[in-house]
């Protein structure tokens, strides 16, 4: 066991990748130890793979991607503007809102920060905002991607939890606009502390369509609801219902409607049972290819081969990190050490209120050293055998995970975000990292109240039939 964790820390400490680290420290413990066959570490890295729900995981990228070049992300902001731009801080508040529509897409931090990040950060510097506030709640933003359904680490977290998909992106939704209501109350108190007024004039007029279009999108899932409740087949409400919205879409060229329908389609499904979250995942690759090359044409065959190229790329880094952990994971299982280390923590306290701050703390430091895949890969395995043991629902323990190593994404010296937005910023990482201090306050106080208030997480989803 110390040689596995040893060998891990050494590589690391070396400058390698973490997957590399996990792999190479796993097979260093292999060959050492003599205990299993070498050839073990490829055959259980292999394994690691062999799971339908990790087929989502390239979908649900690509989605994220052609939703990027489709034009959807400016539609997006435009909107944003129009709903909630007369505010106090204005663009700010139009950063908040306009990462939770993006959400519903790209289900990753990075994409949201790289997205829709550097047209937020041009355009409030634009207005007058300082650089380092433009950077704070853009980072504090973007981590709500993964929070709001679909989300990345939903998946790899559920895949590795034996927890419904489904469940978990349902359970992220109440605490998702918690979150947005914190951030969106600290933009106003900096504006007021600033002296910032709105960046658009306030007109019925704007304000009404933003929030017809929102009316529509409700009225979507709703509408097909009513209609099977009536004795209409499934199908037969559902294209009716997409129908209707195209010829609505195309006589009024509304600014978001469609891209606000990929969320309600793909959490819509998933909750009436219609698809499993990996044919969601493929409905919003389609939907999105619809969109850049029917309805906005805003595709080509350069802009797809990237598109793909791109998931290429991000789904071959997640899955080395996926298969390198799962070797590591397997190793941790077999050698004790998982079971020694849960002992550890439960000689310490079998209070499950102490052992959720105990864990908070944990992942908050692992979330600022390793990637977020692997530091649920690595985690799971360990800690939820507490968490089963102790009583807590591991829906809403794979919530509070992925929060943590969310804020773990903004802070050095792992920091991808950090990292993207000081480059997006051309700020140095110190002062970018300053500018983001401020903007742990709401994600804490989130974090805090997502951990200790259950039902601000598990209450949707029992409400749906997705939990008992």
């Amino acid at each position: 066991m110390l040689i596995l964790i040893l060998s891990f820390v050494g590589l690391m400490l070396c400058g390698l990748p973490v997957a590399v680290a996990m792999a190479g420290g796993s097979l260093i413990y292999i060959l050492v130890s003599g205990s299993v066959p070498d050839i073990v570490l490829a055959q259980r890295m292999i394994s690691g793979i062999e799971s339908f729900p990790l087929l989502a995981v390239p979908f649900f990228i690509l989605a994220g991607n052609l939703m990027n070049i489709a034009g959807i992300t400016s539609r997006i902001y435009n909107f944003a503007i129009a709903l909630v731009g007369w505010m106090k801080g204005g663009l700010g508040q139009v950063n908040i809102v306009g990462s939770v529509i993006f959400s519903g897409m790209s289900g990753t931090a990075i994409a949201d920060a790289a997205g829709l990040g550097s047209i937020e950060i041009k355009a409030m510097k634009d207005h007058g905002y300082a650089t380092e506030f433009a950077v704070g709640v853009t980072a504090a933003s973007s981590t709500l991607g993964p929070i709001f359904p679909p989300s990345l680490p939903f998946v790899i977290y559920g895949m590795m939890a034996n927890v419904s998909i489904g469940a978990l992106f349902v359970a992220g939704i109440l605490p998702g606009l918690f979150l947005t209501v914190l951030m969106m109350l600290t933009v106003t108190y900096f504006a007021r502390r600033n002296g910032w007024g709105g960046d658009v004039a306030f007109h019925w007029g704007r304000l009404g369509s933003a929030g017809l279009e929102v009316l529509i999108v409700l009225a979507f899932p709703m509408a097909v609801w009513l209609a099977v409740k009536a004795g209409v087949s499934v199908n037969t409400a559902a294209i009716t219902a997409f129908v209707v919205l195209l010829l609505l879409d195309w006589r009024f060229n509304f600014s978001a409607v469609l891209a606000l329908m990929a969320p309600v389609i793909l959490i819509g499904g998933m909750t009436m049972g219609w698809f499993t979250p990996t044919e969601a995942a493929v409905a919003a690759v389609l939907w999105a290819l619809f969109l850049g090359l029917v309805r906005y044409r805003s595709m080509n065959l350069k802009t797809l081969a990237q598109a793909t190229f791109d998931t290429i790329e991000t789904t071959a880094s997640v899955l080395f990190i996926v298969t390198a952990a799962s070797i590591f994971a397997w190793l941790l299982t077999t050698t004790q050490a998982a079971q020694a280390l849960a002992d550890w923590i439960l000689s310490i306290t079998s209070n499950k209120w102490v052992f959720l701050l105990m864990a908070n703390l944990l992942i908050l430091f692992v979330g600022c050293f390793i990637d977020t895949i692997a530091a649920i890969t690595i985690l799971v395995p360990i800690l939820l055998p507490i968490v089963l043991l102790l009583g807590i629902d591991p829906v809403q323990f794979g919530v509070i995970v992925t929060l943590n190593l969310m804020i773990g994404l903004m802070t050095p010296p792992l920091g991808m975000v950090l990292f993207v937005l000081a480059r997006i910023s051309r700020l140095s990482v110190e002062r970018a990292t300053m500018a983001i201090l401020p903007w742990l306050i709401p994600l804490v106080i989130g974090l805090v109240a997502i951990t200790y208030i259950p039902a601000l997480t598990l209450w949707l989803p029992q409400q749906l039939g997705l939990l008992k």
